[in-house]
């Protein structure tokens, strides 16, 4: 198994937030990930990533992460590949070539409207393979972060 292999097997693991900076949360090992509080209130990433996923990446990936025929379901894909793959392959794209099959996911590093909300879709999907969040655009969620605003200006060449 080559080092690629072995990171693609590696799991993000448990999605428990264990802290948070500036509005955005972490498990134990540090991966971002998402909150849901007994209300069904959803941390500020995850609203954005829904958001985000469902203006970039549900044409192909299909509603709600749960892939197309002409691509993967990502709800199921995040919980085998590890965050730094994950946010690699949005940035550099992946080409999966068969004899029976060509799949292609295009570079979106280039791209502020996917690049600058890499972290809010990996949290989304991450909260969607772990059953976290339903299908349906999360009806109540905890506001942006000032820091987040910051980020995303300065990400999209505002001032």
């Amino acid at each position: 198994m080559t080092v690629a292999e072995n990171a693609w097997a590696e799991g993000p693991g448990d999605p428990t937030a264990v802290k948070s900076e500036d509005g955005k949360y972490f498990d134990k090992d540090g991966i971002p990930t998402y909150k849901v509080g007994a209300d069904g209130t959803v941390d500020w990433y995850t609203y954005s990533g829904y958001r985000r996923y469902h203006s970039e990446c549900h044409v192909c990936h299909g509603p709600d992460g749960m892939g197309s025929t002409y691509a993967p379901a990502l709800k199921d894909s995040v919980k085998n590949m590890s965050y730094g793959d994950f946010i690699g392959t949005i940035a550099s794209g992946r080409k999966n070539v068969s004899t029976s099959q060509e799949n292609v996911m295009p570079a979106f590093g280039d791209n502020p409207n996917v690049a600058c909300y890499m972290d809010d879709l990996y949290i989304y999907l991450r909260a969607r393979g772990n059953d976290a969040v339903g299908r349906v655009r999360p009806a109540k969620h905890e506001d942006k972060p000032p820091a987040y605003t910051e980020a995303e200006n300065s990400c999209m060449g505002k001032k």
